[in-house]
Formats: C-alpha cells, structure tokens, sequence
C-alpha cells in the first residue's frame, strides 16, 4: 500500500467512524452524518472511494431521509463510477452481500435503474451490520398437514436441483462456523482495516446457521434434527438477549418459533405447539414490527392447528385472515393449499374448492415458481381424487408428487403419498401393493396414518400376527393423539382460535374442557 494510499483509507475510515457515530446517537444526528460522506468529496478521492462514498450516502438519505430523489442521485452515480472505471476488485466481490444497506437501496430502486449494470461491489455498505435488514414477510415454511415439506424461505426462486446440492454446502457452513467460534476476535480481523467487514457479529451468525439448517432439516423431513437445532438456537438466543437486544435476535426467535411450531403439528405434540404459539404472540406484542412483517404467518400456524384439532370453520377462518395480510405468492399459494385441504375434509364446499384448485394447478400456470409447493399441490389433487373413488386419477397425481419429491428428498410429502397410495390399492383389492406401501414410511409421525392401513391388508392376506401388531400400534398412537389433544384444547390459550383481526392480547381465560369434536380425528 502507498502511501497517499494509506493517507486515503486514513481520513476515509475517520470520517466512516462520525457517520456512523452521528447515526447510532439517541437521538439519531441524521443532518450530521449525511455531512460526513458528503466531506469525502472535498479530498478528491480515488474512483473506487468515490463510487463506494456515493452509495453509502445514497443508502443513508433514502433509509433515513424522505429526499428520495437526491439518494436516487448518489446511487446513479455511483453505480456509473464503479462501472465506468471498473473499480470493482476481486476482494469487493468476495465481500458482496446482498443484505447491506446500500445494495437493498438499489434494488429499492430498481424500476428506476432497470437496465443499468449492478456491480458485485454494490453491496459494499456503509454500515454494513445486517441487524434491521430482515425482510419483511418472510415465511420460512416447510409446511405441515396436507403439504409437510412446502414452500423455502423468503420469496427466492429455487432451481430443481437446488435442495440436494445445498446438502454439502451447508455442512461446510456448519464447519466454518464451528471454526470461527474457536477463534478470538484478534486472530480473524485482516491485514487492512477497510477490509473489515462484518456481516453479523460471530455470535449472531451461529443462530443464523442453526436456523438455516432447521429449515433444511424441516424441508427434508428430518424433524427430529430440526427440534435439536431449534433448541440449540433458542438457548442462544436466550443467552444473547440478556446482554444485547438486537431487532434481528427477536426476528430469529420469530422465524424459529414458527418451524418449531410446524415441527410439534407434525409429530401430534399439539400442545406444546399452541404454548409455542403463544410464545409467538407475546414476542409480537413487544415489537410492532415483527408483528407486521409476521402476522400473516400466525394465522397461518393457527389455521394449522385448527385443523390438528379438527376445528375446520376456524381454520378456514385463520387462512383468510392470512391471505388479506399476504402480498407474498409462495405464502400465499401455501395458505391457499391448505385451505384447499380444508374445504376437501368438510365434504361440501365444492364451489370452493374447485375456484382455488384452478389457482394452484400444477400441470399449468402454478403460481411460484417452488418445486416442493408445486409437488403438494399434486398432492392434494390426489387426495381429492381419492376421495371422490377416483382411484386412476388420484394415482397419477399422487405418482407426479412422488417423482417430485424424490428430487429433492422431499421426504415427508414422499411418505404421506406412500400411505394414500396404500389406501388406494386396498380399495381396489390389491392387499399385497398396499402392504408394500405402506411398510415404506421412514418417519415415525406418520405412523398413526400407516397403522389403519398395515392392520386390514395384513388382516386380508392372512398375516394374523401383523395384522395385530398394526392394531396395538394404532390403538397406541391414538391414544397419544387423544390425550395430546384433550390438554391442548383444555389450555387458555386455545382461545386464540378465535382471534382475526388487531394484535392479539395474550391474556387468557381458561375453558372447562374441548371444544371440538375427536371421533373424526382418530
């Protein structure tokens, strides 16, 4: 480095250091720290200080300013420096983020900048800690009841291939992550101090990988990673909020809550899901925000316990409320899917049923873009087309989810069709395919559904022994499912059911018992 060079990154980084000292004050000195950047140009700085000066500032006046069009400017501008004097260097776009400050304000204003070059180094921020930046909406979801692996996380696109080619991705996550929190602060920081670049501090970041991986453990189907990761994260979390109350940690603990709460759905641990639900209320009670940005998805997750506890009108009435709050389509065709599961179990809402199946169908303009929201979409055509003795057609359906979810390891949604495929060959007398089928299931939680079906082909066939094995594991599992849902609608808050509209106060009465029906589940 020279050193006119070295004078360079001198008064630059002071002057990084007012800004962002201006920008922290309580009450925030928005006029002073606008000025800091805007000094930067009187030393005529080299183009690559002068391209990155002009996004920091243009992130700064359009998230803390309403001159819209004066950050539009400095944006253009320094958009234009870095492409027209090529200032992006191969260590700008190794420390690219998308999350940075500056980069959400470009794409904040990407209608107006359609057509113009989006350097790596874009994202370069000004203050580049990721707290605050989450976005809103953001549904995490693997999907539970009808459609168990649905729908990744946060509205990207993701290519077919996708999911098992993160496998060894995430393990090296996992690695570097373990890595880094062995070392001190002293042995990670680099060389040059303009390098320093921190995304999240190292303790938030090893909550960010927990939380990563349970999505890609609930997405597989291995729910029992899933809950070890969960509590692993949360314990984290615990232990973070008491010396540092970040908006992101709150964020995090949300966005856990809500596949953990998926989680205990699937396994029949009702609940404890409706306590977790409650939990999730109480965090939005505390942050406006966090219940903008997530109050769709509890609607959602309380439109999913309606259905475990058979309270089919008031899940329906759940689902509504979450696609009036939705703009986001892989939320909104998950909610939609599961609506669609209601309307087939109450058996008379045709009219219905059919206008949204038009809206998620898979064999033409589906909506998203999701390979495992497409899959249960299959899915449910199936389920429909059994119903109705359709028996051909609900087999090529339930065949498609299977090709599907093999690509992906999709393995829940491959064992929920595996046991509707059983029920579909008994019922057209081939006892021996649907024996076959059923014994196939990898995960325990679909046990009680593989049971019923193991206990009469076994019957038909002769095999008297598993035939009474399939019935004591039946009778066994459905005992857990009663008594499960006994506790969980005796709880106060399963009065939640009933809240549609504002933000829930998280103060309960307690009832003298259920309130819904348990023939029907069992």
């Amino acid at each position: 480095m020279t050193a006119s060079t070295e004078a360079t990154e001198a008064w630059y980084l002071a002057l990084l250091g007012f800004a962002e000292h201006f920008r922290t004050s309580s009450p925030p000195k928005t006029r002073l720290c606008v000025h800091c950047p805007q000094a930067v140009f009187q030393f005529q700085p080299p183009p690559r200080v002068e391209a990155r000066t002009q996004l920091q500032l243009g992130s700064v006046l359009h998230r803390h300013t309403k001159n819209s069009e004066l950050a539009q400017t400095h944006l253009e501008k320094g958009v234009i420096i870095r492409t027209t004097n090529k200032t992006t260097t191969a260590s700008d776009g190794a420390k690219a983020k998308r999350g940075s400050p500056s980069a959400d304000a470009m794409w904040d204003y990407h209608g107006k900048l359609a057509g113009k070059p989006n350097p790596e180094g874009v994202t370069q921020g000004f203050f580049p800690s990721a707290a605050g930046h989450t976005l809103p909406g953001c549904w995490a979801g693997t999907g539970v009841c009808v459609c168990p692996t649905t729908g990744e996380n946060n509205l990207n696109p993701i290519p077919r291939a996708a999911f098992k080619s993160v496998k060894p991705c995430l393990k090296q996550l996992q690695e570097c992550m373990q890595t880094i929190s062995t070392l001190q602060d002293d042995e990670i920081l680099p060389n040059n101090p303009a390098a320093l670049f921190h995304w999240l501090p190292k303790e938030h970041m090893c909550v960010l990988v927990y939380l990563v991986t349970v999505m890609h453990s609930m997405q597989a189907g291995y729910l029992k990673k899933a809950q070890k990761y969960t509590d692993k994260a949360l314990m984290q979390l615990e232990k973070l909020k008491m010396l540092d109350n970040s908006p992101i940690l709150s964020t995090f603990q949300v966005i856990l809550l809500e596949h953990i709460i998926m989680c205990r759905l699937v396994t029949g641990h009702k609940a404890t899901a409706l306590q977790e639900i409650s939990q999730f209320c109480q965090l939005c009670q505390q942050s406006p925000r966090l219940f903008t940005n997530h109050a769709a998805q509890l609607h959602t997750l309380l439109g999913l316990y309606c259905i475990s506890v058979n309270c089919m009108d008031i899940a329906e009435a759940q689902f509504t409320a979450a696609l009036q709050l939705t703009t986001h389509q892989e939320l909104w065709t998950f909610i939609v899917t599961n609506l669609a599961s209601v309307y087939i179990r109450e058996g008379n809402r045709h009219q219905e049923l059919y206008s949204l199946l038009e809206r998620i169908n898979p064999d033409h303009n589906f909506p998203v873009s999701s390979h495992c929201l497409r899959a249960a979409a299959f899915y449910i055509r199936g389920l429909l087309s059994f119903f109705q003795g359709r028996y051909n057609e609900a087999k090529r359906f339930l065949r498609e989810t299977l090709k599907m979810s093999n690509v992906e390891d999709l393995n829940w949604l491959t064992a929920c069709s595996l046991v509707l495929l059983g029920h579909i060959f008994f019922d057209l007398g081939n006892h021996r395919e649907s024996n076959n089928m059923a014994s196939k299931i990898p995960d325990m939680s679909v046990q009680l559904w593989s049971s019923a079906l193991l206990k009469d082909p076994n019957k038909a066939c002769g095999n008297t022994m598993e035939a009474h094995k399939a019935a004591q594991m039946h009778q066994n599992f459905s005992q857990q499912l009663l008594q499960d849902h006994i506790a969980a609608c005796s709880f106060p808050e399963h009065n939640l059911i009933s809240w549609t509209d504002s933000l829930p106060l998280v103060q309960f009465q307690p009832q003298n018992g259920p309130t819904t029906g348990l023939a029907s589940l069992l």
